[in-house]
């Protein structure tokens, strides 16, 4: 069954972002956002100022998980869509999402990462996310997108400084079908570019494991090193 056309809120979380905020807003209307916001986590290096109209600012502390709950509260949108401030949903991408979600069969799903660069590393990343995104491993970076019912109904997000999207995803599964699009974004090579390959995959199994075996996302978050 197709429904009526949906409204999509792109929610932007941010800390310390005020190098990506301005493009990312920008690209989020011109690709036929309804409403963008952006939710401030206390920074400090001029990310506020630099929001480009006609994005809405909400602030408050650095927990990634309360800012996208505090953006998702002043939404207005049908449709949720998270997006990472270093995130490049490519053209037609928010339509797919309006798409996918004008129909019943799915309750909510993500766009398919693409790394940039077109180096080894870049590629190999690539595939593992597609690798993992047929187990519904689902992250952020790849741009969460559910419907507004489900994500209240569900409660939002956990007050988690790390990992909350892998957990929101969890709870998503167990709602119904999630629509995993073709539609790409191309996600930043930043924090690889920095850390390495190697170190940067240790603290990925490291991160999850040690979440699986039960310890709390924020002692894991003095594991996953700031980027920015």
């Amino acid at each position: 069954m197709i429904l009526s056309r949906l409204s999509v809120s792109v929610i932007i979380p941010t800390l310390n972002e005020a190098g990506t905020v301005r493009e990312a807003v920008t690209r989020a209307v011109r690709l036929g956002a309804d409403e963008v916001i952006v939710s401030d986590g206390g920074s400090t290096d001029g990310t506020i100022e630099r929001v480009p109209p006609p994005a809405r600012v909400v602030a408050g502390r650095a927990n990634r998980g309360e800012q996208m709950n505090a953006g998702a509260r002043v939404a207005s949108g049908d449709v949720l869509l998270f997006l990472h401030a270093d995130t490049r949903p490519a053209p037609g991408a928010i339509e797919a999402v309006r798409q996918a979600m004008g129909s019943d069969r799915a309750v909510a799903g993500n766009l398919n990462i693409q790394y940039e660069g077109g180096d080894f590393t870049a590629r190999l990343f690539t595939r593992i996310n597609r690798w993992r995104r047929r187990f519904g491993i689902l992250y952020g970076d790849s741009g969460i997108f559910c419907r507004r019912s489900v994500f209240e109904r569900l409660g939002g997000y956990k007050p988690y400084p790390v990992l909350e999207d892998y957990e929101f995803v969890r709870r998503l599964r167990k709602e119904g079908k999630l629509a995993l699009l073709d539609a790409p974004i191309v996600v930043s090579a930043r924090r690889w570019r920095r850390d390495g390959l190697w170190r940067t995959l240790w603290s990925w199994f490291c991160i999850q494991g040690l979440y699986l075996l039960g310890v709390s996302p924020h002692r894991l978050a003095r594991l996953y090193r700031n980027i920015r």
